[in-house]
């Protein structure tokens, strides 16, 4: 089971950073309504087979995420 609602995390970092779905879409090279597609759930963000794997091995997954400290090449801040 993953702990996380990961597509809501989506939309609140989006928010904490003052950054639109379309700049997030540009910055990672993708098309903005991708990107809400992903927030409204209508596509996974984790494979199901991965999921699968993990809770057969008896786990489940949380994500922790940890903002970076400087600006790398590549991440969203630039």
């Amino acid at each position: 089971m993953i702990k996380n609602n990961i597509e809501l995390d989506v939309k609140v970092k989006c928010i904490e950073n003052g950054i639109t779905q379309a700049q997030v879409a540009e910055k990672v090279g993708t098309s903005s309504p991708y990107v809400n597609r992903i927030i409204k759930k209508q596509d996974g963000v984790v494979n199901k087979t991965f999921v699968q794997m993990l809770e057969a091995l008896g786990y489940d997954i949380e994500l922790t995420y940890v903002k970076r400290k400087e600006n790398t090449e590549g991440g969203l801040d630039g």
